[in-house]
């Protein structure tokens, strides 16, 4: 619990309700988190000071980010809202945790393929968990009061790193805008005197009204969407009576668990050019991974269940504010999905060039028309949701990729003022399937953070292609 000291500060903040976007109502449930390492090179004993970033974030909330310490609820109208009330805060979780081994017994390292580069660090988060006996990280959540913002120091013995964690609720920020918080909590603390003065102004402030989505689909023609057209045709008659305000339903949404089968797999910038070469460097390298682990997963589920599933399905958010009227400023939920629906044989029929061509055709044309195709369906059919979400796995009759597209997003600024962070990583999240592709700034490689079944990834990574472009982390 915060002290006296942030509950003062945090109870100056002003009432209001910020009513929630159907994009927002469909990630109740589930999180956002990161795990970013600081490299204390001069040993100083308050490097990272918890209270100072206490102090700016509090400042923040009250000043940019009121919705973090609000609590959802439905208003009169029967809309969905997060509401601000200075005398019921959902309070942040902010603690120190020491941590009994040096930060090194958590990390595998790799040569680098640089000529005289030191080794490529990753943070392996399963030994976190197995070697320091910490039993899990608490997660963001409306389910458990005070816990919608939930921040860890960690310290380790003998002080050589430090690291950061986060973990906010995906109903109320997208990647991109939860990135955008950290960095204007960092951008904060650099600049504390100056914010306790009140007299600091924040470069490129946050815009917190849902309106905005709205307004910037005004006058916009819905296009049409190969996946909602797709589950429109296959989607079967689900067993459960759907209500017919969804809102109050997706609010209470419980907590999606989170999956311990993680694992990381590595490519460095030489690697990524080479298969990119091999492949067609026609195509982005994201389209070039997704086609590459897509066929991949394809084969490790085969292994498994002895015959191709009918469909794959591959999917990765794109942020729509970069193809669309919607502020880059946007503190919100911007980032539908472009979901492949592909037959499975034409998979293993065709190249991985077929497989980049094809999914090009589903993902990198989607524009505003297709986000406001896919608003509308969030907002008027939620039995076609309901469809999509309980299809999207690993499973005999189909396999599942789905990857973020955080490999962008601005990680390595975040400096609190201390230094930028040296390794990142994630906790344990949800949904099997699902791949977060971190940028890794000590080679210019990416590393793949994959949630597949321990039984899976050993066929996976059994594979020649496998084998022949990636690196096992762990």
């Amino acid at each position: 619990m915060l002290s006296e000291r942030y509950l003062n500060i945090l109870s100056q903040v002003k009432a209001k309700e910020i009513l929630l976007s159907a994009i927002d109502l469909v990630n109740f449930g589930i999180i956002l988190d990161g795990i970013y390492f600081y490299k204390n090179e001069r040993n100083e004993p308050d490097f990272m000071s918890i209270e100072k970033l206490k102090l700016s974030f509090c400042k923040l909330v009250v000043d940019h980010y009121p919705i973090v310490v609000g609590r959802p609820t439905l208003n009169k109208e029967g809309q969905a809202s997060i509401k601000v009330d200075p005398g019921n805060l959902n309070v942040p979780d902010i603690l120190e945790l020491n941590v009994s081994y040096p930060a090194e017994t958590f990390f595998e390292t790799r040569p680098s393929d640089i000529e005289d580069n030191p080794d490529v660090v990753f943070f392996n988060t399963r030994k976190f968990y197995q070697v320091s006996k910490i039993k899990q990280l608490p997660k963001a959540t409306y389910r458990r009061d005070n816990s919608a913002a939930v921040i860890r120091v960690i310290r380790f013995k003998d002080s050589s790193y430090v690291a950061f964690t986060f973990c906010l609720p995906h109903a109320i920020f997208d990647g991109i805008s939860a990135i955008a918080f950290i960095n204007h909590w960092a951008e904060y603390a650099r600049n504390i005197t100056d914010v306790d003065a009140g007299t600091y102004q924040l470069t490129n402030p946050p815009l917190m009204d849902r309106q905005i989505v709205k307004n910037a689909m005004e006058g916009i023609d819905m296009l049409e969407v190969p996946f909602v057209e797709y589950f429109k045709k296959n989607a079967l008659p689900i067993p459960i009576e759907l209500p017919e305000n969804p809102a109050g339903v997706l609010i209470s949404t419980p907590d999606i668990p989170a999956n311990e089968e993680q694992h990381m797999i590595h490519f460095s910038s030489k690697t990524l050019n080479r298969m990119r070469n091999d492949i067609d460097p026609s195509h982005t390298t994201n389209t070039i991974l997704a086609a590459f682990i897509a066929k991949n997963m394809l084969l490790a589920n085969i292994e498994i269940f002895g015959a191709a599933p009918q469909i794959s399905f591959i999917a990765i958010a794109y942020d729509c504010r970069l193809r669309s009227d919607i502020s880059q400023q946007f503190s919100g939920n911007a980032s539908p999905a472009a979901i492949a629906p592909i037959p499975s044989q034409s998979i293993l029929d065709g190249t991985y060039q077929d497989l980049a061509n094809s999914f090009k055709e589903y993902g990198s044309k989607i524009e505003s028309g297709h986000t406001k195709s896919i608003i509308d369906v969030l907002e008027n059919n939620m039995e076609l949701m309901y469809q999509v979400g309980i299809s999207l796995c690993n499973s005999p009759t189909s396999s599942f990729a789905g990857m973020t597209n955080v490999r962008y997003m601005p990680f390595y600024t975040i400096d609190f003022g201390y230094g930028k962070p040296s390794v990142l990583g994630f906790d344990y999240f949800m949904r099997e399937g699902m791949i977060r592709v971190l940028p890794n700034s000590q080679d210019g490689g990416v590393d793949l953070v994959i949630n597949f079944r321990d039984e899976f990834f050993e066929k996976l990574c059994g594979l020649e292609d496998i084998k022949k472009y990636a690196d096992i982390i762990y």
